[in-house]
Formats: structure tokens, sequence, C-alpha cells
């Protein structure tokens, strides 16, 4: 009761609009409100306890706070003159998203205006930063499932114009904040749109300058003050830097890429307090997080999940994570890239009965992997027939392996083009599995160098994107699980026995999970069918290095299995392999399965239900308080027809 009379006192101390500023309208908003409250103890939602909790602490002056977001500050004529160039400058770097095209059509990116391809990303609050055993994609993709029911009940859907709204976690507004995400998730592409609406008066006028910095563009960085790196970035901003700096609280800083940068983090203990002195790179951000340095301003920070915990997140009053597109947004998003409805509406369908693709098609630059292996295949046939449906990939192997392929067949097609395509694949593999093996995912020029690859040809720049302006340059593959990929196809192409044994037991001893899908495309590179659809582009793959790794999964297997998932990451890399002898072998003697306390998301009841539809001996199959969801029931279902004993 006592909480209900603070809110409706708030409620009752909002500063209405003129249009509503009568006893009549008064008394209307706050029977509204009280709806709302009793709504709450109904059918308890974060979003709308986050609502009412904003009008409980800032009621008082909640309405001036989105006015003044819609509106802004008035300056005078000297910096509204360069916050307009500003903004020109920011739109004309926002305004259009950048899609690379399938390889083969065009050596230029295609450009769309942002607003006509964007698609909304679930963005929830989070506290729930940890070192991951899982690799970081599959771990989220299983969230990503459990998130589709507790987004309506339990984490509070944060949308981009509440950002630095009221934050029910931390009860406070926000002036620090980080967001995060597996790579590919569209994190950048988040915060090209938050400018971008910034820019174009939608939301958080407040501020009169955002700056928008990407980390790893500060790797060769030494000593720098904050003002030196606004105005290497923003040089017409020199005239008024000294005035943009005296109102702290109109400026937000935006950081992306925080698992791109070389510096450390300590952000419990900063000391800088002048924007003209120069400190490391990660000191002046640290300070602007702590507040020592401009007090009053917003930070915004963006990074994978697998940095965060080794920093000391507390000093963020808002946390949040993007889980990528449902189900609706994967929809829109194939009839955007199609554009064709009858072959959007194919390739949804297709990639909806292949549990591993869809559920992978959470993340945005999935979706685009996916769709241009598609519209290749689809554009090399003149019609599209149930038997052409059959022979697409089935595997993440298969997708990946055709996804090159498909850029070789359209290389130049000389003597020397199996040559040529077999040295770069192996120049960039060994740079690829030296990445992956210690962590590294931006290269620059001494990297390419070392391992002898070329980036002044049109193949390597299908596989490998150049970003910053020389001497500064960075490389990055197209997509981190590309990078895995190449590290796993170069130990075919270029076979060494101790290499690649000393590569499994790295990744087998690998305890944070980032070599898990580098072995699932060892795993599914050792079937001969999918080796056999790069063979025309690079000759022979090695068979014994298959020999090799259906050898280790058989060691693997045989060994007590360390960890919870253990057992069920061997099931994924038997699956990728498409070997049912090898599956037979493995576990097909056993008469009992049997999982325990393993969280089973619809994915893992997939790689489950064809281990046991290949292992017909199974007579008993446990699964004691792993919290199977219906739909993972359902994909059971078909191969428990042998079960007799089922737990």
């Amino acid at each position: 009761m006592a909480a209900a009379a603070a809110k409706r006192r708030a409620i009752a101390q909002l500063r209405l609009p003129t249009s509503l500023d009568s006893r009549t309208g008064r008394e209307a908003v706050i029977g509204f409100w009280e709806f709302l409250c009793a709504l709450q103890k109904v059918h308890p939602n974060p979003n709308l306890l986050a609502v009412l909790d904003e009008i409980n602490h800032t009621g008082k002056h909640l309405v001036e706070q989105i006015l003044l977001d819609e509106h802004g500050h008035s300056l005078d004529p000297d910096l509204e003159a360069i916050r307009r160039e500003h903004k020109q400058h920011l739109l004309k770097k926002t305004q259009n998203l950048v899609e690379h095209s399938p390889p083969g059509t065009t050596l230029k990116p295609q450009e769309f205006f942002i607003n006509e391809r964007y698609v909304s990303l679930i963005v929830v609050s989070t506290d729930e930063f940890r070192q991951r055993p899982q690799n970081e994609l599959i771990q989220t993709g299983i969230k990503h499932e459990k998130c589709l029911k507790e987004t309506k009940t339990r984490l509070e859907h944060i949308f981009p114009n509440k950002l630095f709204r009221w934050s029910h976690q931390s009860q406070s507004v926000p002036h620090a904040l980080m967001v995060s995400g597996v790579p590919g998730i569209g994190k950048t592409t988040l915060m090209q749109k938050f400018v971008y609406d910034w820019v174009t008066g939608k939301h958080y006028q407040r501020f009169n300058f955002v700056f928008f910095f990407r980390f790893r563009d500060f790797n060769r960085l030494g000593e720098v003050s904050l003002e030196d790196m606004i105005l290497h970035q923003y040089p017409y901003l020199e005239s008024q830097i000294g005035n943009i700096f005296e109102d702290p609280e109109g400026l937000l800083f935006i950081f992306d890429g925080l698992d791109e940068s070389v510096h450390q983090m300590y952000f419990r203990s900063s000391k800088l307090s002048n924007h003209k002195v120069k400190e490391c790179f990660g000191e002046i951000v640290a300070s602007l997080v702590r507040q020592s340095l401009l007090k009053g301003c917003s930070i915004l920070i963006t990074s994978r999940p697998t940095r965060l915990a080794s920093i000391d997140t507390g000093v963020f009053q808002r946390i949040t994570e993007i889980m990528g597109f449902f189900h609706r947004d994967r929809l829109i998003y194939f009839k955007n890239y199609f554009g064709n409805k009858e072959l959007s509406e194919k390739a949804f369908q297709y990639v909806q009965e292949n549990d591993t693709l869809y559920t992978f098609c959470y993340i945005p630059s999935y979706c685009w992997i996916i769709c241009t292996v598609l519209s290749m295949c689809f554009r090399a046939q003149l019609t599209i027939t149930d038997q052409m449906m059959t022979s697409l990939p089935k595997t993440v192997t298969q997708l990946f392996v055709t996804f090159v392929a498909n850029i070789l067949a359209n290389h130049h097609q000389n003597k020397d083009g199996v040559h040529t395509a077999q040295e770069l694949l192996t120049s960039i593999g060994w740079m690829a599995e030296y990445g992956v093996m210690n962590h590294i995912i931006v290269f620059d020029r001494h990297h390419l160098d070392s391992f002898c690859v070329r980036n002044d040809n049109y193949l390597s720049s299908c596989f490998i994107l150049e970003s910053g302006r020389p001497p500064e340059v960075d490389y990055i593959f197209l997509h981190l699980t590309l990078q895995e990929f190449f590290a796993a196809l170069v130990h075919f192409i270029d076979y060494f026995p101790d290499k690649l044994q000393k590569s499994l037991n790295e990744a087998e001893s690998s305890k944070d999970g980032r070599a898990e899908i580098f072995l699932q495309f060892l795993c599914g590179l050792s079937d001969s069918s999918t080796r056999s659809m790069l063979k025309s582009h690079v000759g022979e793959l090695s068979t014994q290095a298959a020999r090799d790794v259906v050898t280790w999964i058989q060691g693997k297997i045989a060994k007590p299995q360390e960890g919870k998932r253990a057992l069920l990451n061997m099931c994924y890399c038997l699956k990728e392999s498409r070997n049912k002898p090898l599956v037979l072998q493995c576990i097909g003697s056993r008469k009992t399965f049997e999982l325990y306390n393993v969280p089973l998301s619809p994915i893992d009841c997939s790689v489950l239900s064809f281990i046991l539809e290949s292992c017909e001996k199974i007579e008993k199959l446990s699964l004691k308080k792993c919290r199977i969801p219906a739909e993972g029931v359902r994909k059971l279902l078909p191969a428990l027809r042998s079960i007799k004993i089922l737990r």
C-alpha cells in the first residue's frame, strides 16, 4: 500500500503538457497509471515495472526530460553551427548500411538506406557476464531459445531510445552503459542506427554532441589526450572544442568493440581529470566511465561477452545484451535480401527445416552468409526443383564449403587457378589458425607478412576485410566463424601430422570454448563428400588428415568425458561429420545413453536425435534434470522408437 501511495504521489507531481494541464486531464492520466499499477500486480512484466519505477523516482521531471530528448538544448550561434556540421558529417557516415555483395557479382559492396534495410534487434537487460565454458555462438543460441519465453516474463526489453532512461536494475539514470553481443550479432549496426537516429532528431537530443569511435583504431596509439582523439577523427571541431567540453552532460561517447582492443581497462582505478593531458587510451576510457574526466558525460561501450568476463562490469549502471533476430525478424531479413517472394519463401522454408542453420540465423551476419550461399545456388539453376533443394548444404561445414567454393568458382579460371586458390587458402588458413589458438581476431600488416598473405587481389578481399587508413590498417575475416573454418581447412590443404595433432590437443584443452566450432569444422571436413565440393578448386584434400581427425574422435569418445556437456559436444562433432558408421562405432555399442543436469535446447535435441537414430541398440535414455522445452521434445520424438526405458 505504501509503495502504491508513493507511486500515486509521484504521478500527481508529473508536469503535464499544457494540453493536459487541467483537472480532468490530470485525473485521466493518474487513473491510467493506477490501472497500470493494478495490471502489474496481476501480470508482472519487467518493462511495465521499469516504467512505474521511473515515474516513482523521476516523475516530477520526467515530462521535462522527454521534451528535452525530443527538442534538445538551445546553443549559441557558433556552437549551433558546428553542431549542424557535425551532424551532417555523421549523417554521411551512418545513413547507408553497407552489405557485401554475393561474391562473383560485383567488386563493390552494396549500399542500402538504413531505414529500408535495418531490422530491429532485440536488446535485453542482463548481468550474466562470466567466463563461458561453451563457444559463445552456441551458448547464446541456446539462451536465445530460452529468451523467446523470458522476454515476456523476466527480461526487460530495452528499446534504443530508452538506453539512457531510468534503469530499474541499478536504480539510477545511467551514464555508463555496456551493450554486449556475440560476433556478427549487430553491435556495430545498432550503434550506427543509434547515431543516425540522433542525427535525424529521432531521439536523445539532450546530447549536443555524439562521438563515435572504434577500439581497434586506437590499438597502435601511444599516449594521447581526449582532445587529440576527438580532433583526429573530427578535425572541424577544433575552433569550438573548448566550448564543447564546457557542458559535459551534453556529450555522449560511443566506443565500439572492446574485445578488439589491445589496451587494458582498469575501470575501478581511474585518475585522469584533464582532457588535455596525454595518457594511455585505456586510462582515458576508464576515466570517462568513472566520471573523473568530464563529470556528467555519458559513455556507451560494445563488446563480445567473453571480454566482459575479465573486466569489472560493476561500474556500468546498465548492462544489456543483443539477442539478435527472433523468428519474425529472420523472415523479414530473408524477404529483404532476396526481394523475390518465391525465392525468399523457399529459402526460409529450407532453413527452417534445418535446425542447425535456423538456430544460427539469430545472428544477422549468419543470415547474410546463408542467404548469400542460397542465392548462389539458386542463381546457378534455371528452375528451382525439389531435387535441387535436397542438394543444398545440410551442415554448417557444408554451408561454409559451399560459400568458399562459389567464391573460387567465380574467380578467373585460368590454368593457374587451382594453384592460386590453394596458395591463398594455405596462407590465410595458417594465419586464421594462429588467431584461433591465440585469441586474435584483428590482424595487422606484420601478421600478413609473417604468413605470406597477399591482400592485393580480388580473391583475398572476398575473405578478409581491410579497415583504417595507411599506415594504421587492420585486417579481419569477413566473419569470425569464417576464420574458424579456414583454420580447420588449412590442415586438409597443407597437411602436417604434427601440426594437426598439436592443434587438436590445444583445442581439446581449451576451457573457454573458443575452439569448439573449429573442432566441429575439422570433423565436418573429415566427410569425403563435403571435401569433394572443393576438389575442382584447390585439388585433392588430405585423406590422411581426415583419418587423423576420425582417430581423434574415436579416442575422445572412448575416454571418460569431463564436464557435463563434453559428451554432447562430441555428439555435435559426430553429426557434423555425417559419418553414421563412425557414430555406430563410437556410440552404437552402448545400450544406455545418459546426460544429467545438462539443459537441452531444441538444437541440442536435434543433435541427440541424430545420434539416437544412428544407434538403434540404445535401449535406455536417461535425461534427468535436462529441462527440455516442448520444441525439444518434439525433435526427440521420432528417435525414441527403439528406446525401452526413458528417464
